[in-house]
Order: C-alpha cells, then sequence, then structure tokens
C-alpha cells in the first residue's frame, strides 16, 4: 500500500516531487507509526464489514480500527467478535488488499480469545487499540497482547488511547502520565503509537467543541494534549508518535465533494469554490485542527467518516520547502552546526536547533511524499477526492 496509491500513476507524476513510497504490515515500526495517516474507525458490528474494509482501502485508506468498545452497545459485543472472525475470514479468503487493521477491544482477555478466533485470518491483523489506559490497566493489556503474538506468530502492535480521567484530573495527571511512560517503556516494541481520547476528556466537564472550534480551542483539552508531548512526545529516543484527536462533524453523502472537482479548481475560480464547499460542510475546522495538530507535535488523526480522510492525508504531504529546509539542515557538512539562509530565503536555518524537526520531516516525506513546488494542499485535495 502507499498514499495516495488509489489515484492514478501519471496524476501522481504531476503532484510530486517525491512520491510516497510502498509500504506493507510488516515494514518497520517507525515507517508505520507515521505511515497511519487517518485512521478511520468502523464499528465491529456492521453487517457488510469486508465490504466495508476493502472500499476504503479502494478510496486511499491505510489504516482502520474495527471498534468493540464505545461505538456500539453492552449488548452487541458478543455479536461484534462473531462479526470480526466472520469477516476476517471472508478478506482472507479472496486475498483482499487490506488498510493496516486494528480492533479496539474493551477488555484484555478479548486480545487472546480473538486471535484464537481469528485462526489463519490473524495474518490480516496489525495490532489492537487498549481503551482508557492507564500504568495499571496498561499491563494486563500489553501482557495479553504479548501472549497473543506469541501464540499466532504474528507481529502485533498495540495503540493505547489515553483519555482515562486521572489524566486529565489536574492532581493525578503528572503521576499517571509518569505511569503510562513507564508501561509502554517497558513495551516499547509494541507500542506503535498513542491516541487521544479527547470526546472523554470534554465529557468529563460536560463539554462538546461545535464545528467552528478546534481542540485547542477547549483549554483544559489544550492543556492535557501538551503534557501529553511534553512526556510522550519527545523526539530524544524516548517519545512516541502521538495521534490527533477525532473530529465528529460530517455531513451525509460520502462523495458530496466529487461533482465540483472533477476539473483542476485553479480554472475558472474553482480554488474559492472548493473553499466554500469546505465551509458549508463543516470541514473549515478540521482543517485548522489538522494543521494545529502538527504544529503541536502530533501527527496523524483519528477519524469517524470516510470524507475526513483526504484532508488529513493531503495536509500531511511535505511541502517543497520544508523539503529543501530538511535536505539544507541534514547534509553531512552541516554536521558541526551553524546558521544558514534557507533556500527559498525567507528564514533562517540552525543546523542543531532545527536537525529534529528536519529527521521527522523527511520520515514524512518518505511516507506521503513532497509535493512539486508549485503544487499545494488544493491541488492535493482535489486530486484525493477525484480518485475516492
Amino acid at each position: 500500500m502507499r498514499h495516495f496509491g488509489h489515484i492514478p500513476s501519471a496524476v501522481r507524476t504531476g503532484l510530486f516531487h517525491q512520491e510516497p513510497v510502498d509500504f506493507t504490515a510488516d515494514s518497520p515500526a517507525r515507517t508505520l507509526a507515521v505511515a497511519l495517516g487517518a485512521t478511520l474507525y468502523s464499528p465491529a458490528t456492521r453487517p457488510r464489514l469486508a465490504d466495508a474494509v476493502r472500499k476504503q482501502a479502494g478510496r486511499g485508506v491505510v489504516s482502520m480500527v474495527l471498534c468493540l468498545e464505545d461505538s456500539i452497545s453492552d449488548a452487541d459485543v458478543e455479536a461484534g467478535e462473531a462479526n470480526l472472525v466472520r469477516h476476517f475470514a471472508d478478506l482472507a479468503a479472496d486475498g483482499s488488499d487490506v488498510p493496516l487493521l486494528f480492533i479496539r477491544v474493551r477488555e484484555p482477555h478479548q486480545i487472546t480469545d480473538l486471535v484464537d478466533r481469528l485462526g489463519a485470518s490473524v495474518s490480516l491483523l496489525s495490532g489492537f487499540v487498549l481503551p482508557k489506559f492507564t500504568e495499571n490497566r496498561g499491563h494486563a493489556f500489553l501482557e495479553a497482547l504479548t501472549q497473543a503474538e506469541r501464540t499466532s506468530g504474528r507481529r502485533l502492535f498495540a495503540m493505547p488511547v489515553l483519555e482515562s480521567p486521572e489524566l486529565l484530573h489536574l492532581e493525578t495527571r503528572a503521576e499517571t502520565l509518569a505511569g503510562i511512560a513507564s508501561i509502554t517503556d517497558k513495551y516499547r516494541d509494541r507500542v506503535l503509537a498513542l491516541r487521544l481520547g479527547v470526546t472523554d476528556f470534554c465529557s468529563a466537564y460536560g463539554l462538546r467543541r461545535s464545528p467552528d472550534m478546534t481542540a485547542y480551542d477547549i483549554k483544559i483539552v489544550a492543556s492535557v494534549i501538551a503534557d501529553v508531548v511534553n512526556v510522550l512526545g519527545r523526539s530524544d529516543g524516548t517519545g512516541f508518535t502521538v495521534t490527533g484527536p477525532v473530529w465528529e462533524y460530517f455531513r451525509p453523502g460520502e462523495r458530496m465533494f466529487k461533482p465540483q472537482l472533477r476539473r483542476s479548481p485553479f480554472l475558472e475560480g474553482r480554488a474559492e469554490d472548493l473553499r466554500t464547499a469546505l465551509i458549508e460542510h463543516d470541514l473549515d475546522g478540521l482543517l485548522r485542527e489538522i494543521e494545529l495538530d502538527r504544529a503541536n507535535g502530533l501527527l496523524g488523526k483519528t477519524c469517524i467518516h470516510p470524507t475526513h480522510v483526504v484532508p488529513v492525508h493531503a495536509l500531511s504531504v511535505v511541502s517543497h520547502e520544508e523539503w529543501s529546509d530538511a535536505q539544507d539542515i541534514l547534509r553531512p557538512e552541516r554536521d558541526g552546526g551553524g546558521v544558514l539562509r534557507s533556500a527559498y530565503t525567507n528564514k533562517m536555518n540552525e543546523v542543531k536547533p532545527h536537525r529534529a524537526w528536519a529527521e521527522r520531516t523527511l520520515l514524512r516525506a518518505e511516507v506521503f511524499g513532497v509535493a512539486k513546488e508549485d503544487v499545494g494542499f488544493v491541488d492535493l485535495l482535489t486530486a484525493g477526492l477525484a480518485g475516492s
């Protein structure tokens, strides 16, 4: 699989200075953590789950979570498990190309039970999403994952969700973060990324952000995000990829932009038309939040609707200017440090302080590609939507 692999090769050639690379579920964890992109959630109870997975794979989705937790009722858990087992077998039987697939469980015992029940189709599974993760809860989940990996012979990753009240409340936050840091470090090889449960954070105070507000406008939520990145997102080798929070708003009709995007958005003022369409469909706030996610050290995003996927991926592509700066900073002759003017002559690149940023940027460039000099977000969004 590859990002933007769902659009024609000729179109990609026109968009990218450096095209996104191919990767598989067996690629190095460092690559997969960046490649997650827009992780699309789906209830595990969907009657035509296998068809939905195939459809989304064909529309550019590279990671999905099949959920047995908050998205379904307590009474439907058993049926959801059986549905998962049945549809994994369906996908495995026809050799379908599938995204990176994760199952969101409720309790640790579900991990070992589901892996046993999946049988040979466990080869399609990349791992599990672990809810309400703390040090105490996390140990049992990660031990179950270790056991399931051992019995199945399949590499399985964990994606803990940071959403517990102990993490939100100020008087317990520091201790909770320290505990999470300890347990995730112990199982570092199995932790692919950390996910933020911002909806649960808001719920604890009876809050809900409007489509005009980002998570960063809700100060109590923004403070938690900052502390999570502070402790768990460091670039010194101790940190993890931390993914962006879910965007809750969408409009019915997954292909709502299709009629407007068959031609270049730069013809006859169509860039402005696209901007208007995005605002009308409550996606303007999503675009701002994606930009703020990256500015605050987050990468990728939890998504609950297919229309959110392409904007996340389009804004994840590295601009030619970013790539040029990163390349200059990481040249071998710069190892001694120093300051240089950027090739775009609009900023200072200070080699030692900007090195970690440059390394992260080039890893993102490998997975999402580098846009050509004259290609911007609107071009990438248009191409992605037209191909989906």
